[in-house]
């Protein structure tokens, strides 16, 4: 029944291109996908914590090299494969957010709490405004990470007309690349602390505008009866600075910042980069709210090819992104079937990038897609709008 029922559903999208139906696509897919293994999760879980605990084994010797330039090249490559393996940590614990490592609410709760204030990363905080993410992906008012400016405002913030945008917003490569930097760096401090990129109506149903921090209990982000879970998220990074602080005090700071800032620094540039690149397209659309829809915007997302270091330490999170936005329970290391049983439903509707070098096209994007505009032929559904070349 559900191969006929698939059968039906690729045939309309191919000769009409509508959406299938979200209970159409999740009929598509095997019942098994939906279903979580504790033991496999473990497993992946004890793979990354062996991998973090050798590296740290292994970098507490760099000191034994006898060269300058040889110890400066081990820590370079610690504090890279570092910042994998911790990137690969902070996906499991969100994993353990959506409820796809186990199903145990209450252990998955643990299990990311832990992970997460390992990583400075307030698990429930996050947790609340990612499944609102995950509630309003691709709307222009509600989303909460990487909405993008449109036209109108733009121009507003510039003062100048909407027409003249394309000739002034476009930058010098070195200007874009700056701040190409600042952006990696210091993203996701900035959403965390200011909650940053978020729409304008990213707060819950009638909270009142105030202080937006994922550190502050009593912020308009959160509802009252979330607070003592926002103060649990604190609890944990107070927790894990105070180890970070007592094992500088007995190796060092600076042997505490190369053994866990620089890779910390990483993490945050691979988090930044893999959100970003997931929702940000030349050819992927955002709504307004009269045009939006929560399978319009699952499907606003691009799968990315990464090769091993995606496949392997960050746990195929950006190889196969569009079912988990459709599916969020699916775990991870079944992501893969469940993308190959929809993909031929959705046809056009599915984006892909191929063949192109992930940090490539962070960079292009980046310099690319800066504001979004609306077409009349196509109302509430804004596109990056193509710039003018600078001669």
């Amino acid at each position: 029944m559900a191969d006929k029922m698939a059968v039906k559903a690729e045939t309309q999208t191919q000769t009409t291109g509508e959406i299938p139906s979200l209970k159409t696509l999740k009929d598509a897919i095997p019942k098994h996908c939906f279903e979580s293994s504790v033991v496999t999760s473990l497993l992946y879980l004890a793979r990354d914590i062996f991998y973090c605990a050798a590296l740290i084994y292994g970098a507490l010797h760099i000191h034994l090299l006898e060269s300058l330039h040889l110890r400066i090249l081990a820590w370079a490559t610690y504090g890279f494969f570092q910042g994998c393996v911790g990137t690969g940590i902070w996906i499991l614990s969100h994993e353990c957010g959506h409820g796809a490592f186990s199903k145990y609410q209450t252990f998955n709760d643990f299990v990311g709490w832990a992970g997460h204030s390992f990583l400075m990363v307030p698990y429930f905080s996050w947790k609340i405004t990612h499944a609102r993410h995950h509630r309003y992906t691709g709307h222009m008012e509600k989303d909460t990470v990487f909405v993008p400016w449109t036209d109108k405002d733009l121009a507003g913030k510039k003062n100048v007309a909407v027409e003249q945008l394309k000739h002034l917003v476009e930058e010098t490569p070195i200007v874009s690349f700056f701040k190409l930097i600042g952006h990696q760096l210091a993203g996701w401090q900035l959403y965390l602390l200011l909650n940053v990129t978020a729409g304008s109506k990213s707060f819950p149903e009638g909270a009142k505008s105030g202080t937006a921090s994922h550190f502050y209990p009593p912020s308009a982000m959160f509802t009252p009866s979330q607070r003592i879970l926002i103060a649990l998220s604190d609890l944990g990074l107070l927790i894990m600075g105070s180890v970070l602080y007592y094992t500088g005090t007995h190796i060092g700071a600076w042997n505490v910042f190369l053994l866990y800032g620089i890779p910390y620094l990483w993490v945050h540039h691979w988090l930044i980069a893999i959100t970003y690149l997931q929702h940000t397209h030349p050819e992927v659309p955002h709504y307004t709210p009269e045009a939006w829809t929560y399978t319009k915007g699952a499907l606003a997302t691009i799968d990315r090819t990464t090769g091993f270091i995606g496949r392997h330490f960050f746990h195929e999170i950006i190889d196969y992104h569009v079912v988990h936005h459709l599916f969020s329970r699916i775990p991870f290391y079944k992501a893969e079937e469940a993308t190959k049983a929809i993909q031929p439903l959705l046809g056009n509707n599915y984006h892909e990038e191929k063949g192109e070098s992930f940090l490539y096209s962070l960079m292009v994007t980046f310099r690319k897609c800066l504001y979004v505009s609306e077409k009349s032929s196509q109302p509430g559904v804004l596109h990056f709008v193509p710039l003018e070349r600078k001669n």
